[in-house]
């Protein structure tokens, strides 16, 4: 019998598991506590459960652990990257960083992803499956445990297209927010996209007041279709209508991501279209020194990120250049799971 996978389960979802064996409802606020609140992930070890219920547990239910296959920690900063091995043998990305006010980390939802932005690692080993909420959770959870420490902020802008796993990815919103588990406020939740329309619509009417951040790069069709393919679906008008009724309808403040790139986006022209795009939307531009892969060309340094910044404000557009972590180990996501899949078909797919 296929176990159920219970860390992706509401604490109700759980109650009418146990509900229909005959148990009472109110043991799932029990068990639901030692998984989000305690931290347990042994049956064994939840010691106000029954015998009995903890054994159906265990022929019911599984817990799906995440395997550190590797971590590194920068010299610099104090941010750290982890690269998970999922239970099937795929690997994800998360990186853990070091603010002021506390610790945030990015999380990935998905193995690979689907988008092929020209700029990006991730896409270049290629989409293999969406993370369940739990694997998302997980990511959370125990980078917590290793670190030693709690997240005051997650960002959503790991491996993947959060849109594009929809259904899991806000189901983790639920289960990472939940009063009666992990209790964090969806205000430190930053989810970032590509452009994926029809989902803004959905996002916003579900009116979680989250941070959307989405990744513009190019102000015009012409330049944004070269860089990401997603924009021949949803053109840069489509876009701007769905983010404006996202403003509308949350209240909340738009994030628009902009890797500028020598010789792609980054001329004085380019910031007299951007700034005319946004002018009148609640927004803050964020503008991101494009990350070096190895198998694209696509270059920028901080100075010129920091001279678009300059061109954007005096066109009366409020931006700042994101602040660099992690540049000794290489903190962009991708780059570790690509290598980490070309090892492991080199071991004929028997992992690192």
């Amino acid at each position: 019998m296929e176990k159920t996978d219970i860390m992706s389960l509401t604490c109700d979802e759980i109650g009418d598991i146990l509900g229909q064996a005959g148990e009472k409802k109110f043991r799932a606020k029990q068990i639901y506590k030692w998984l989000h609140v305690k931290r347990v992930f042994d049956f064994d070890e939840m010691t106000d459960i029954s015998v009995q219920l903890r054994q159906y547990m265990k022929e019911k239910f599984c817990i799906n652990g995440l395997f550190v296959q590797k971590k590194l920690e920068s010299s610099i900063d104090n941010t750290v990257k982890y690269l998970y091995r999922l239970p099937d043998g795929n690997f994800v990305e998360t990186v853990l960083m070091e603010y002021s006010y506390g610790h945030s980390i990015c999380v990935s939802t998905q193995v690979g992803c689907k988008m092929g932005c020209r700029f990006c690692a991730s896409a270049i080993a290629g989409f293999v499956r969406s993370l369940e909420p739990s694997e998302i959770l997980m990511q959370i959870y125990q980078t917590e445990k290793d670190a030693g420490i709690r997240v005051s902020g997650i960002v959503l802008m790991g491996i993947g297209e959060p849109l594009d796993n929809f259904e899991n990815v806000t189901k983790f919103l639920r289960l990472i927010s939940d009063s009666g588990g992990n209790d964090l406020s969806l205000r430190h939740v930053s989810l970032s996209t590509c452009g994926i329309v029809p989902r803004i619509y959905e996002l916003a009417d579900m009116k979680l007041q989250l941070t959307l951040s989405v990744s513009l790069h190019c102000p015009d069709d012409k330049g944004r279709s070269e860089i990401m393919p997603v924009n021949k679906k949803y053109n840069i008008t489509q876009l701007m209508e769905a983010c404006r009724y996202y403003i509308k309808t949350t209240g909340r403040r738009i994030t628009f991501e902009y890797a500028v790139i020598d010789d792609v986006n980054s001329s004085e022209e380019d910031a007299a279209k951007l700034a005319a795009l946004l002018r009148g939307i609640n927004c803050h531009v964020n503008l991101i020194p494009v990350n070096k892969v190895k198998e694209r060309s696509y270059r920028t340094t901080r100075s010129a990120a920091a001279a678009f910044a300059k061109r954007l404000e005096k066109k009366g557009i409020n931006a700042t250049v994101r602040r660099t972590l992690g540049s000794d180990i290489e903190a962009a996501c991708g780059q570790l799971r690509r290598d980490a899949d070309k090892q492991a078909n080199a071991n004929g797919g028997a992992g690192i």
